[in-house]
């Protein structure tokens, strides 16, 4: 459906006050930036960011609900035959490539988390957003898998995907403060990274495997022989 003129315009306000906001914030810091100032700044009323924006943290994460969407998205999208851990090594390795923005590894995200760091009130938002995310992720398993409301195992593979993602993306930006080029960060990064997922998929195996092109959905587990990756998994080059 085409955006229509009052969604366009509803739109680029609502990114106008959240570009404003971010560069105050990156100038003067979290907690001492109001909402009347970003108001200012950005030539509206203070009523006018509330409408978009329900509060302070959420005018610093505005992309939060894209952020708590990216899990269960790669998810939704693995590849014919692709267990959850793959998808997300892929995915995590194609971010490195890309230095994408949606694992923390785009240039600029070490300063977005020292102003996270300072902020105690942004520290607890980032937690809750990390909730929010690994909640729809195992919710999402769950539905896909169709596992018993006593089932843990969504619970379970959400957190120890997402917690190995969360440690990756902060080892970069840690570097990266410390004044590190990314060309020398990327190579280490990569080999942590497939270090993570090889301890991962050694554990999880093909949990969640997305079915093989022309095949019926299987639930999570191992294909029936005892061994769920098998040689294709020994034949694989990481």
């Amino acid at each position: 459906m085409e955006e229509g003129l009052r969604e366009r315009k509803k739109r680029e306000t609502r990114q106008r006050i959240a570009d404003v906001a971010m560069g105050l914030f990156l100038a003067k810091g979290f907690d001492n930036v109001t909402v009347a100032e970003v108001a200012r700044a950005a030539d509206v009323s203070v009523n006018t960011v509330f409408n978009y924006f329900g509060t302070k943290e959420d005018l610093f994460a505005d992309r939060q609900d894209v952020v708590v969407d990216l899990p269960a998205r790669v998810l939704r999208e693995r590849e014919p035959g692709e267990g959850v851990v793959r998808a997300f090594r892929r995915d995590f390795l194609d971010a490195i490539a890309g230095r994408d923005w949606r694992y923390g590894l785009n240039q600029g995200s070490d300063v977005f988390a020292g102003i996270v760091a300072a902020s105690p009130a942004l520290v607890a938002r980032m937690r809750e957003i990390q909730e929010q995310r690994e909640t729809a992720l195992a919710r999402a398993l769950a539905d896909e898998l169709d596992a018993a409301p006593e089932d843990l195992s969504p619970r379970l593979v959400a957190a120890q995907v997402l917690a190995a993602t969360r440690l990756l993306g902060a080892y970069a930006a840690d570097r990266m403060a410390a004044g590190e080029d990314w060309t020398g960060i990327e190579p280490d990064l990569r080999t942590q990274a497939e270090r993570a997922f090889d301890l991962l998929e050694s554990g999880l195996g093909d949990y969640g495997r997305a079915p093989a092109a022309g095949a019926s959905r299987a639930s999570g587990g191992d294909d029936g022989d005892g061994d769920p990756e098998g040689d294709e998994q020994q034949g694989e080059g990481h």
